[in-house]
């Protein structure tokens, strides 16, 4: 009788995710850590597209580790998570989406993590797949051990791959809830994290592929609207049921009003039937009622604080119109007002709708969402003194702020001249002066964009499809030459070249002409 012990379980629901399966499968059997050290659980949710048998061909190569149970189809993945935690005998567990790999080495340093740290939870880096985004705050400020809900962006990763240690999960019995078709991992996380001894993260390690399907068959896609706004209502009661800290719930709810509530009030609430549509703006209603603090309110992002500002006061169809408003115009157009600005989504100061100014209030977003719709036009010219200059241009979205400090664009190693803003376009002239004065070297020197308003400030850089038309010119200061040419670096960033042009130069390009190079 084997007696070992495997250091991870790894549990696997599946329910029709096939082709995706087999790359899962073979990520889990290429880790490093060794077949010999794994328990994989596999649990068929009634699928129908041949993932079963996909299931037992790798049953038959690998015996001694996987286990293949089956069941009829249970409508999420709860259930079947909450069975193959039953079967689990390793020291830690490890749920994996059957469309969804891991990266070779992951459980080996998953696993070295745990065991180093005495940690109860361990995340490694997940990132995207296929188009898939994976929010990243959590692993921006790199490996640490001590995550909690309350100082970190933990509320922002509470899916459930992340490996757990089993004894934390059956000394406190946690379990999904399977009333609940989807979201039932973020219970279950929480749940974990708040009990855990200590909850780290590494991030120098792509640990875990999320990859978008393109059929568009993954529960979330498959849950109709309404049922949906069910799991969320579960989903808020249950979290801020378990969360006391005061910082931690505030963390959550902004979390869960983004996120999960965001969701039910965009693209999906445009594809819902009218019924549907009163269905969930009665129910975002009520959850803004129960759980929406002010403080909450004014830390969501602008398009998530409209809408659900709308659910509670306006009608279904003030918010169809904002819904529809976002997806055509993102968060256009913007409306600068003394020191404040604004995006003039539906209904925002409309006569005969009480919605405070406040909902539509941009500017803590403004500079981030200020860049260009499109690419720059770069060519010569002459500035506003007549000058010879490089000439930019680029549609945006922000106008200038009265009384604003104006933007810049900025040369690396070189001038920053100012930014003229109007509702639609930004343009800049740079004096071929300043571009080559004190300038010996014929090194890519990139451009940027810099703003700063409403006390925030961003800077990205200035890009182009296209910049033929600032190409190679002659330009003199006193009795130097230079060829001074605009360029593309990485990712079509603007840029310019000068190259100073010497005696030695024009001899070494003579001689080269005479002998017939």
């Amino acid at each position: 009788m084997d007696e070992r012990v495997p250091d991870v379980t790894v549990i696997v629901a599946v329910y029709n995710t096939m082709p995706y399966l087999t790359d899962c499968l073979a990520s889990v059997f290429a880790q490093t850590i060794g077949a010999d050290r794994l328990q994989v659980i596999a649990i068929d949710d009634g699928s129908t597209d041949g993932g079963g048998a996909e299931l037992d061909a790798w049953a038959a190569r690998f015996p001694a580790t996987l286990t293949v149970l089956r069941q009829p189809n249970s409508g999420g993945p709860a259930g079947p998570s909450n069975r193959g935690l039953e079967y689990a005998t390793g020291r830690y567990v490890f749920f994996l989406g059957a469309d969804d790999r891991f990266g070779p080495e992951a459980l080996a340093r998953l696993v070295a993590a745990a065991d180093e740290t005495q940690a109860d939870v361990v995340l490694g880096r997940m990132v995207g797949g296929g188009g898939r985004r994976v929010d990243q705050s959590v692993f921006a400020g790199g490996d640490r051990d001590d995550l909690t809900l309350a100082g970190s962006p933990l509320a922002w990763a509470l899916s459930n791959t992340k490996l757990f240690r089993r004894a934390l999960l059956e000394e406190h019995r946690i379990r999904f809830p399977e009333e609940m078709t989807s979201c039932s991992d973020q219970p279950f996380t929480i749940r974990a994290v708040l009990a855990a001894r200590r909850v780290a993260v590494r991030t120098g390690y792509d640990f875990y592929h999320a990859i978008r399907r393109t059929d568009s068959s993954n529960i979330t896609f498959r849950t109709p609207v309404t049922r949906l706004l069910h799991d969320t209502e579960q989903l808020m009661a249950l979290a801020t049921g378990l969360v006391t800290d005061p910082q931690a719930r505030h963390n959550v709810l902004v979390r869960h009003f983004s996120w999960e509530v965001g969701k039910l009030l965009g693209e999906r609430f445009l594809a819902a039937a009218p019924d549907e549509r009163l269905a969930v703006q009665q129910g975002v209603g009520r959850l803004a009622g129960a759980y929406l603090t002010e403080a909450v309110r004014r830390a969501l992002p602008v398009r998530h604080r409209a809408a659900i500002g709308v659910a509670e006061r306006g009608t279904p169809d003030d918010l169809l119109a904002l819904a529809r408003h976002y997806a055509e115009h993102r968060l256009s157009p913007a409306v600068a007002d003394r020191d404040r600005y604004y995006v003039a989504f539906p209904g925002f100061r409309a006569a005969g709708r009480d919605f405070p100014d406040a909902w539509f209030d941009v500017t803590a977003e403004a500079v981030k969402i200020d860049q260009q719709d499109g690419p720059a036009s770069v060519r010569w010219g002459r500035d506003a003194a007549g000058r010879a200059a490089l000439l930019l241009s680029w549609p945006t979205r922000i106008p200038s702020q009265e009384g604003e400090t104006a933007p810049v664009v900025r040369v690396r190693r070189g001038p920053s001249v100012p930014v003229a803003l109007d509702r639609a376009a930004a343009a800049a002239a740079i004096p071929v002066d300043d571009l080559v004065r004190g300038e010996s070297h014929r090194r890519f020197r990139d451009i940027t964009f810099a703003r700063r308003a409403g006390g925030h400030s961003a800077r990205y850089p200035v890009t182009a499809a296209d910049v033929s038309g600032a190409g190679r010119r002659l330009h003199r200061i006193g009795a130097s030459l230079y060829l001074v040419n605009a360029a593309r670096g990485a990712d079509g960033q603007v840029g310019v070249e000068v190259r100073p042009i010497t005696v030695r130069r024009i001899a070494a390009r003579l001689r080269r002409t005479l002998s017939g190079r």
